[in-house]
């Protein structure tokens, strides 16, 4: 077991001069004090990873034996840094400075009560504040005091972990998931983010330990899953959520997905993997975190929707539509937003089986249109969902599907060039159909703009001003 390597062993000198001018503040500061100071935690795991990039913004955690709110004063004044947040009933505090973050806590024992996520702390030792850690490689601290300024405090190996690749608690896993079951989650993350495996034994302890992560709010919970979401890989994530158990507890519509049912020889895919290759599709092509939300979402309502007919085999009419319903619930459960966001998914999800029925040559340009009309603005993230969609083993089907969307975006953008329907707004408004036709507010006004779009749509009138007054004119005996 390692326990402390040498400071010329670290190779100090390859961290960026701004943040290795940080540490010596932070190690005056400490020594005037007469505090033990070490750099611990996520800044220590990605300098060994090659990860931290020297324009980038930083939390960096230090630990030091006493007072880390009295060490955070006494840094912000050398650092002359004008925000420091003080925690006092946690014992921490924070300092800001030329696009840092820098955390401090006071080295400590913690214990959690059953019911509830309110630690109970007392002060410790460098090495109570490391066993306390979620995981060795998150355990690993450099000391930045006097006497042995970048040292390697490692009492759990650490380091080999890192280079095994493995998820690992310090202690016996089940202890540390009973502290706190958020870190079940973060282990998964973690091994998502950095294509790291779950060592066996951790591995059993979450499965073991998945129903305590009831105590854990869902903000504190969705905020894992969204790292999990936006990680190169997401299905690495998902997967592991599946096969621990913790999926079935806080997203069983997404775990009801798992199965495979065969009538006469004749079997539907798992639309559970087939969702995790649509979310590693659409990853592949987009960064945007509600877009994959939406590649999550766009089968989930496929089980209640399932029926087998021996003429066509096994279908999921509806699904659509009853995923599109189902969105808001799911994502007030979940503790996702309910604004633009949460309608965009719903959008998408709505949408997701349109484009590919837009694929035969007797196709009209009305069709086109009204795709364009209800997907606005967001038609170019419909289609790279459709797109990632596509996940036969059939290379050739699935080159034959790819072209075929190829050929729907060269009509739409025809179509587009032609009539301006994205993100469209009606020609003649409700003010100006009341002033024409010297009506009042009401419903008749709605049922005239609807008149007028529908005639648009078909390709009755083109989308302009003047052909739509025109057309308005004409129809208003319906209506007045």
């Amino acid at each position: 077991m390692v326990l402390i390597q040498e400071a010329e062993t670290l190779e100090i000198n390859k961290i960026s001069k701004k943040h290795l001018d940080v540490f010596k503040v932070i190690s005056e500061a400490a020594d005037q004090i007469g505090q033990e100071v070490y750099v611990i935690g996520g800044y220590v795991r990605d300098y060994y990873m090659n990860r931290i990039q020297e324009q980038a913004e930083f939390d960096i955690d230090f630990v030091t034996v006493g007072s880390g709110i009295k060490l955070a004063k006494r840094v912000a004044q050398q650092l002359g840094a004008s925000h420091i947040s003080v925690f006092k009933q946690f014992g921490t505090a924070q300092v800001k400075t030329n696009g840092l973050v820098l955390e401090f806590v006071g080295a400590r024992k913690e214990s959690y009560r059953r019911d509830s996520r309110k630690p109970v702390v007392e002060n410790g030792t460098l090495r109570d504040d490391q066993v306390r850690r979620d995981f060795t490689i998150n355990a690993l601290s450099w000391s930045l005091n006097k006497d042995d300024f970048g040292s390697l405090r490692d009492p759990f190996d650490g380091m080999s972990d890192l280079e095994k690749k493995l998820i690992r608690t310090p202690i016996d896993p089940e202890i540390t998931f009973d502290d706190d079951p958020l870190r079940m989650l973060r282990a998964i993350r973690f091994a998502t983010q950095l294509n790291f495996n779950i060592e066996d034994n951790t591995y059993d302890g979450i499965r073991k330990m998945a129903k305590r992560l009831s105590i854990v709010s869902k903000e504190r919970i969705i905020d894992e899953i969204n790292k999990i979401v936006l990680a190169p890989k997401p299905s690495i994530g998902f997967a592991l959520l599946f096969k621990t158990g913790i999926l079935k507890l806080i997203f069983p519509e997404m775990h009801n997905l798992h199965g495979v049912d065969e009538i006469d020889g004749i079997r539907h895919k798992d639309n559970f993997w087939h969702t995790l290759k649509v979310l590693d599709n659409t990853a592949k092509k987009s960064d945007d975190l509600w877009l994959r939300w939406a590649a999550i979402m766009h089968d989930i309502a496929k089980p209640p929707t399932k029926r087998f007919q021996p003429e066509a085999g096994w279908t999921f009419h509806g699904h659509d539509a009853l995923g599109a319903k189902w969105t808001p619930k799911i994502f007030r459960r979940l503790g996702l937003p309910l604004d633009e966001r949460m309608r965009f998914v719903k959008k998408l999800v709505r949408l997701h089986l349109r484009p590919i029925a837009l694929v035969s040559d007797e196709v009209t340009d009305s069709a086109i249109r009204r795709l364009l009309f209800e997907a606005g603005d967001d038609i170019d993230d419909l289609m790279i969902l459709c797109r990632a969609d596509i996940t036969s083993k059939n290379d050739r089907k699935v080159r034959q599907y790819l072209n075929n969307f190829d050929k729907v975006e060269q009509r739409m953008e025809e179509v587009e060039k032609k009539d301006r329907l994205r993100n469209w707004q009606p020609p003649v408004d409700g003010k100006e159909i009341m002033d024409a036709l010297k009506i009042n507010p009401g419903p008749v006004v709605g049922k005239i703009k609807k008149d007028i779009e529908e005639a648009i749509l078909n390709g009755d009138i083109p989308n302009e001003h003047d052909a739509a007054f025109d057309y308005m004119i004409k129809i208003k005996d319906k209506y007045v």
